[in-house]
């Protein structure tokens, strides 16, 4: 009978941490999304996309894609090792564990991204740093807060 009950927490823990990191990783996809969406209107970043030749139509649709990928993994880590992260503050853990994953997406792809391309290679790449900077600064606020509400929700309704 034990194991029963056992079980039954197991899956309403893993169900509420299933609930909890999808409804963070849309609203951080989506406030990605955002920030790029108004970075794009920019005349820096229409030159950007022009020296790089990137098509408007498809780098709207990757960064929805971008968003969410990153969204899903820094919520997962915020969620999985919460208590692991060294500040109280929710939101600046989330900011933490985001620009973790900037400093990573910077080295491994956006660095030697640009430095390939041909002209002012460097202008270019703290260009595009400067842009990911408040992509992921915004997502990382974003999911920071979420998670604040939702864990001040779950232990009212405990």
């Amino acid at each position: 009978m034990e194991t029963q009950t056992t079980d039954l927490s197991k899956k309403k823990t893993q169900h509420e941490f299933c609930k909890k990191l999808f409804k963070m990783t849309i609203v951080g996809g989506a406030a990605f999304w955002a920030t790029n969406l108004a970075i794009s209107r920019t005349s820096i970043a229409a030159e950007y996309r022009t020296a790089l030749s990137i098509s408007y139509l498809p780098m709207i649709i990757e960064s929805l894609i971008g968003g969410l990928i990153i969204g899903f993994l820094v919520s997962y880590l915020l969620l999985h090792f919460y208590e692991k992260i060294p500040t109280k503050n929710p939101i600046i853990k989330s900011v933490i564990l985001s620009f973790i994953v900037l400093i990573i997406f910077t080295i491994l792809l956006e660095g030697p991204a640009r430095f390939l391309t041909a002209g002012d290679a460097f202008r270019y790449f703290l260009i595009g740093t400067s842009f990911n900077v408040l992509r992921i600064l915004s997502l990382g606020i974003v999911i920071g807060y979420l998670y604040e509400r939702l864990s001040k929700r779950i232990s009212v309704e405990s």
